[in-house]
């Protein structure tokens, strides 16, 4: 009796729901029951190759190495030529370094099976120099490989100075020799040489478009010059202040060669008192001639007393960054003899207000729009007055607050209401962060 009671109750209880409340359960278990059906009828082994390619791609790789042992066709999957024709090899000393490094394992089977679909490489190291030696032996192998870009980076100090010179250049060269279309090559802080460079252009001076070698001290000025005679695409060079001459200029700029994008300068002092050479403005001119819209980056690592040779004539630097501390001279030439200047850095100048400078280099570099004081010191008028100059084009003003000095004009709390309604934003300085 019980039972039938129950059952009355539990008919009642379901015939009292609406008929739509009824629909819309019935709906919801047949779109579960479907979904289910569905995914469960699919034979993910069979699954296109391009798809599988395309999934790939997202994975990281220690992640695709998983997926790889689901079944033979995802192993196939993971040897596709497509998923290897980018990689960076991260080779670190467990003792020396916290970072994540390539298993050796995986470095033999790539080499085994994949160095002739590899085009985009990059290896990056640690202090040590072992892992330096590592990258070379590894570069030794890949003669069957045609590299398109190679990037040689040290996390810290520069380890593959400290590889044997021998043993660093027959590695490169074996690249350089089989790379028949290397179009990019960065390789700062390495022992490369001129006879490499002649290698390199060789092979490959139809395609070169990108060179980066600043700190290679075994490069002369002639040897930088065979590449910009020989290799009339490059767009992009970077090498230090010691390798540049008139001659290089000259050559960038004749007609045979395209139009140079970037060109980056290191002038770096490796002793007080070192002497540097001076460049022709005639030798600039020709430059600025021949490639108009060209970026022109220097970044002075020098002592006070070693500017000399610098800025005494127009030089059309586009971006500007002063390392160490420079004096007010200095900076008043930049504001003289820098018309195309755009993006302005000054980490330290010492404790005379940098008022006139600034105002100069308002009045004279009319494309300026980045600028950044660190150990600086300008008086709050003098700092508005060369933001009102500039106006709105200034899109990054970094200005660290102990910079400004007030004065009777301005106070630290009024300076940022003065200077965000002449940038048309809110703008506050820069503020230390105490920990």
């Amino acid at each position: 009796m019980k039972r039938i009671k129950g059952g009355e109750e539990e008919s009642k209880s379901s015939t009292s729901k609406s008929p739509t409340e009824a629909c819309k359960k019935v709906r919801k278990q047949t779109d579960e029951e479907s979904e289910v059906g569905e995914f469960s009828g699919i034979d993910w082994a069979r699954l296109p190759q391009e798809l599988l390619l395309h999934l790939f791609q997202y994975l990281p790789l220690l992640d695709r190495a998983y997926a790889s042992q689901v079944c033979r066709r995802w192993n196939q999957a993971f040897h596709m030529p497509e998923l290897w024709r980018c990689f960076e090899f991260e080779l670190n000393q467990p003792a020396s370094s916290y970072l994540k490094a390539t298993h050796p394992d995986l470095i033999k089977q790539i080499i085994k099976r994949h160095s002739n679909h590899l085009q985009y490489v990059s290896f990056k190291v640690d202090s040590s120099t072992e892992s330096a030696e590592a990258a070379c032996d590894i570069l030794s192998q890949l003669v069957n490989c045609s590299l398109k870009t190679l990037g040689l980076i040290s996390t810290a100090r520069p380890s593959f100075m400290e590889v044997p010179k021998s043993h660093f250049i027959s590695a490169l060269t074996v690249v350089f020799v089989n790379s028949k279309s290397l179009c990019s090559l960065k390789i700062d802080d390495t022992p490369v040489d001129d006879p490499s460079l002649k290698v390199l252009v060789a092979n490959n001076s139809d395609t070169l478009k990108l060179l980066k070698m600043s700190s290679c001290p075994h490069v002369s000025p002639a040897g930088i010059l065979c590449v910009a005679d020989q290799c009339h695409g490059l767009r992009e060079l970077a090498l230090n202040y010691h390798l540049l001459s008139d001659d290089l200029l000259l050559a960038l700029s004749s007609e045979k060669h395209v139009h140079l994008e970037h060109l980056r300068i290191d002038v770096v002092s490796e002793n007080p008192g070192q002497h540097f050479h001076t460049i022709k403005k005639s030798s600039w001119d020709a430059m600025v001639r021949h490639s108009p819209k060209f970026n022109l980056v220097m970044y002075f690592f020098l002592y006070e007393d070693e500017f000399g040779p610098f800025f005494n004539e127009e030089i059309p630097v586009t971006h500007l960054y002063f390392g160490r501390s420079v004096s007010k001279e200095v900076l008043g030439r930049v504001g003289l003899h820098c018309p195309r200047l755009v993006e302005l850095v000054v980490c330290a100048n010492g404790l005379r207000p940098l008022d006139e400078e600034l105002i100069r280099i308002a009045k004279h570099c009319t494309q300026l729009s980045a600028i950044g004081l660190g150990e600086c010191e300008v008086s709050c008028s003098a700092f508005v007055e060369f933001v009102k100059m500039c106006g709105r084009r200034l899109s990054q003003l970094s200005i660290m607050e102990e910079v400004l000095i007030p004065d009777h004009k301005y106070s630290l709390d009024e300076i940022h209401w003065e200077v965000s309604k002449h940038l048309g934003r809110v703008w506050f300085p820069d503020t230390m962060p105490i920990w």
